[in-house]
């Protein structure tokens, strides 16, 4: 059961990230254009997506438990580290270079897209050597 929930959440977010733009590298570039060709829709999308999580966090923390799982899995340790940090950095430098991030990424591999092909591998392999050196 939780496999047919996760897979419809997936596929509804994916849904989302197409129907909002995000997952054209083109749209997201334009947006982060401010001093050319400015597109400012995805502003409009961040804002609903903060409102919705705004509300959705007040929701579900309202409740004693998850639907899908025994307890909340909320993290320990709520300050930014260094890991973290870099992350964000070379995460932000991606996507402003890209326009594109992991999640639209794997919405669009179906597409065979030049860039996304050339992305999603790049991205595995950054994240199993993020792992080897945390390992480390």
């Amino acid at each position: 059961m939780s496999f047919l929930i996760n897979l419809a959440i997936g596929l509804i977010f994916g849904l989302g990230l197409a129907i909002s733009g995000l997952a054209n590298p083109e749209k997201v570039l334009n947006f982060l254009d401010i001093a050319g060709n400015w597109d400012p829709s995805l502003a409009l999308v961040m804002g609903a997506a903060v409102v919705t999580t705004f509300i959705g966090f007040r929701v579900i923390f309202a409740r004693k438990k998850p639907v899908c799982a025994m307890n909340f899995d909320v993290p320990a340790n709520r300050k930014p580290d260094r890991s973290l940090v870099i992350g964000a950095i070379l995460f932000g430098i991606g996507w402003g270079l890209g326009g594109i991030c992991p999640g639209p990424a794997i919405t669009t591999v179906g597409l065979a897209a030049t860039g996304t092909l050339i992305f999603v591998p790049a991205m595995i392999a950054g994240m199993l050597i993020a792992r080897k050196v945390k390992a480390s």
